[in-house]
């Protein structure tokens, strides 16, 4: 149990630190700060190309460090032999590197979509999408092969894997209970309580993760099939497409805080620091 629990706390602050990633690269960099300083380091071509590839690495990370948790946590759940072999400190260290590395060399090919928009005095601005982007097959291979396995194929994944570990929750939960009524009667449980809170966490990150990347996804689709996909902020799509991204970045912290909330020591500590303030006003009162 301590070598499971080490594992859990593993993906856990993996989770914590590719969150971290897209709050600071993908909302405070590369929206934010941009926004705010257009002629900074960072609408530098060679600094945009770079920072394209680490803010795609990023949700990336973020998407498959969710999804091996959720693996760990349905093999934990519903296979007691593999949970010897898989559900280790060692087995969490060697996936989170192989997430980690997959994410960021998924996405190098990123660097050379762009090109420079303008160059003044010899310094090149800004970045422009290179025309062969949208018309040659090898960059609509990346952009599929991208799409799946930062969207398409989590999400029916998720859904699988928790839909598992709810049916093997709700059969045990039913097998416990009969044995109990044989000759106890009706009676408060503890465990099924907590195997009942299980499947509502279950539940709630899968619906979480589509609800908040479902329209990314949809649009996604949509321009992988139009040419019509232009950002001009007059058109409904350019909205469309900002807030599927605010959506998406929020998706990235919503799970950690829900794995997070579920747990009473957590819950415990969140509270103790809510409380501090008023008690310390108390105590000077």
């Amino acid at each position: 149990m301590p070598d499971l629990s080490k594992g859990v706390i593993r993906y856990m602050i993996t989770m914590a630190v590719a969150d971290t990633m897209v709050c600071v690269f993908n909302v405070t960099l590369g929206n934010v700060f941009l926004y705010h300083f257009p002629r900074s380091f960072l609408a530098h071509t060679s600094t945009c190309r770079l920072g394209a590839v680490i803010q795609r690495s990023s949700v990336q990370f973020s998407v498959s460090s969710t999804v091996s948790f959720t693996i760990d946590r349905c093999i934990a759940i519903c296979s007691q032999k593999l949970k010897t072999k898989y559900c280790t400190k060692r087995i969490a260290a060697v996936i989170i590197s192989t997430v980690c590395v997959f994410s960021f060399l998924m996405h190098i090919p990123a660097y050379f979509q762009y090109e420079p928009q303008s160059v003044v005095d010899g310094v090149q601005w800004d970045c422009s999408t290179v025309t062969q982007y949208y018309s040659s097959p090898a960059w609509q291979a990346y952009r599929w092969l991208s799409n799946s396995f930062v969207a398409y194929v989590p999400l029916p994944l998720l859904l699988l894997l928790n839909s598992l570990t709810a049916r093997h929750i709700l059969l045990a939960s039913k097998a416990r209970r009969s044995l109990k009524r044989r000759g106890v009667g009706e009676v408060r449980d503890p465990e099924m309580i907590s195997r009942r809170t299980s499947i509502i966490l279950l539940f709630a990150i899968s619906g979480c993760f589509i609800a908040l990347w479902a329209p990314a996804m949809i649009i996604g689709i949509f321009s992988q099939f139009t040419t019509e996909f232009t950002f001009d902020a007059e058109k409904s799509l350019y909205l469309a497409i900002r807030i599927s991204v605010l959506l998406m970045y929020l998706s990235s912290c919503a799970n950690t805080w829900i794995y997070a909330l579920t747990q009473r020591r957590f819950r415990e500590e969140l509270m103790k620091v809510l409380k501090y303030p008023f008690m310390v006003l108390f105590r000077f009162f």
